[in-house]
């Protein structure tokens, strides 16, 4: 059997409820920055839930042309404009301005098209653009309905776009695994490097469904917090006692994965090894997570094994964790079936305290964290940590911030369907 080709991140870009980029996502995470409060995308009357972790001060001109923006659901301009920090850092893009054949302003990969792939993690798709689609069918008719809504719902249009905006013709494609979506589109970008496919792969996750419907939704499920709409950013709890359910969020985390010898041949910084994946389904239930936590933790082994990572190698862990009921527990023993004994000796933490759940976004989000937390040697804090859950007995970096060296850190992602994906990373 060959040997696995390495394969490494050189580029990295978020879009997020704390952050429009990597650096102020970073900057918010070390600071414990809450960005959940009030919604303010839709007239909340009526609801029980009244609070999000929303992109803020978001103008998608900033990255990409205006005409394009407008042909995006807010999901996949989200996915846009974290491509082109992403891009822009790991120096496979063409300078900004000037006019081409194919637009105004637009701007072309520098890597070879043809291997440069796109593998991007959404699980609802552009929910808003359904949502206005239904009002106009049901008050107005069919013939009142937007042209381009099927183009822009659809949960591949962000990897399509991305594709067209940066003149990718490598694979290009969605995955589709609920809030596992993100990880899992890193695993499968990880593959599509190691088979040979591809010599580069923009790959993560992008979530944008802060609307009427999901908030709706998820309020009949009981899976979102309500107990301090009045105090939003102390909702999102995870492993605490007073937890009540999770905060929807929204925005994108992309990275730049590359094959090592690709990397190093054109001279690029690289950032951090993405050393290994793994993926598991429970086939338990449709929500909830196996109450033992062996299917999470049987990913993290398999993942640890395709990084050649021993448990006792990895000093941080960024949690799922959700601050919902059934969640934070059963992930505290996935992590440690995953890691025996050592599971008391390292660092664990949740950043949707900071950023809410993102669905697709998060797992994207957090293996940025990852790399920012090897790379700088901080564990972000689990905030609002103030009365921990006795089931929940590791050491989740409450509240504060806290510095060491990290060699390596994994990251864990849970989906509806039984969906369990988790990411390891190395320092370079």
């Amino acid at each position: 059997m060959n040997e696995k080709q390495r394969v490494v991140v050189t580029g990295m870009g978020v879009i997020s409820p704390v952050g429009n980029s990597a650096a102020e996502f970073r900057d918010a995470l070390k600071a414990g920055k809450s960005g959940v409060g009030r919604i303010t995308a839709f007239d909340t009357a009526g609801f029980d839930v009244t609070i999000a972790a929303e992109v803020k001060d978001f103008n998608p001109s900033r990255w990409i042309d205006k005409k394009d923006a407008r042909k995006m659901a807010r999901f996949t301009q989200f996915a846009a404009a974290a491509a082109v920090e992403a891009l822009e850092e790991a120096k496979l893009i063409s300078p900004a301005g000037g006019d081409s054949a194919e637009g105004p302003g637009r701007r072309r990969v520098t890597s070879d098209p043809q291997r440069t792939g796109i593998v991007l993690g959404n699980g609802i798709g552009g929910f808003e653009i359904t949502t206005e689609a239904f009002r106009k069918l049901f008050e107005q008719g069919p013939r009142r309905m937007p042209p381009l809504t099927i183009p822009l719902m659809i949960g591949n249009e962000a990897a399509g776009n991305i594709s067209i905006l940066f003149g990718i013709e490598g694979p290009a494609y969605t995955q589709v695994t609920a809030c596992a979506s993100g990880t899992d589109a890193l695993g499968q970008g990880l593959d599509l490097i190691r088979s040979g496919r591809c010599d580069v792969v923009i790959a993560g996750g992008t979530e944008a469904c802060i609307v009427p419907f999901a908030i709706g939704g998820f309020q009949m499920l009981k899976a979102l917090s309500v107990k301090r709409c009045d105090t939003p950013e102390k909702a999102s709890r995870p492993f605490d006692a007073d937890r009540d359910g999770f905060v929807l969020g929204e925005g994108a985390g992309i990275m730049i994965l590359e094959s090592e010898s690709h990397a190093k041949k054109r001279g690029a910084a690289i950032l951090a090894e993405f050393a290994g994946y793994a993926g598991t389904t429970d086939a338990y239930h449709i929500t909830s997570p196996a109450p033992s936590g062996e299917g999470g933790g049987k990913a993290i082994k398999l993942a640890l094994k395709d990084a050649g990572l021993r448990p006792e190698d990895v000093q941080y862990y960024n949690a799922h964790g959700t601050s919902t009921e059934i969640n934070d527990p059963t992930e505290t023993k996935m992590i440690k079936y995953a890691f025996g004994d050592h599971a008391y000796k390292m660092k664990v933490s949740s950043i949707k305290s900071m950023t809410g759940h993102c669905v697709a976004g998060s797992g994207g989000f957090e293996a940025i964290a990852c790399v920012l937390a090897i790379r700088e040697g901080f564990y972000p804090p689990t905030i609002n940590l103030d009365n921990p859950d006795p089931e929940c007995d590791l050491d989740y970096v409450p509240n504060k911030v806290q510095y060491g060296d990290i060699g390596a850190a994994v990251s864990g992602s849970l989906g509806f369907g039984g969906h369990n994906g988790v990411a390891a990373f190395k320092k370079y």
